[in-house]
């Protein structure tokens, strides 16, 4: 005497979920290694306007210098002499990155001009000033 099981009827309806979790964690993984993370630099700062900005969209290393002239990079305080090592150790994350310097518009001058010297003896030649757009 055969009798239809229904738990086996129950099995054989229910929908497998396994190659779309599958699918959807291979989309995760790729989307978290292409991506570019940006690391901020712990740094408020004013910018100064500008007529004539232009957009960077590849500036990945990005540099602060406060109102009170000090330099900031990846939220922490960066000593002038130092400058060129820690940009080495950001272009070893991203070989092709640029640099953005974010020069609050009350610092003084000579270190923007100081970032911009490390980051060439460092061998990054694309160098912007970062600035509020009129």
């Amino acid at each position: 005497m055969s009798r239809n099981n229904p738990k086996r009827e129950e099995e054989a309806q229910a929908i497998d979920l396994t190659p779309m979790l599958d699918v959807v964690f291979i989309m995760l993984i790729f989307f978290i290694v292409t991506a570019t993370f940006i690391k901020e630099t712990g740094k408020d700062v004013t910018r100064p306007d500008a007529n004539t900005a232009d957009d960077k969209p590849n500036a990945s290393i990005l540099i602060a210098v406060g109102a009170d002239n000090e330099i900031w990079m990846d939220k922490k305080k960066i000593d002038s002499r130092n400058l060129r090592q820690a940009i080495e150790r950001m272009r070893v994350d991203n070989p092709k990155g640029a640099i953005s310097i974010q020069a609050d518009k009350d610092a003084d001058i000579k270190f923007v001009v100081e970032i911009a010297n490390a980051a060439r003896t460092a061998g990054v030649t694309d160098v912007s000033v970062s600035t509020e757009k009129n």
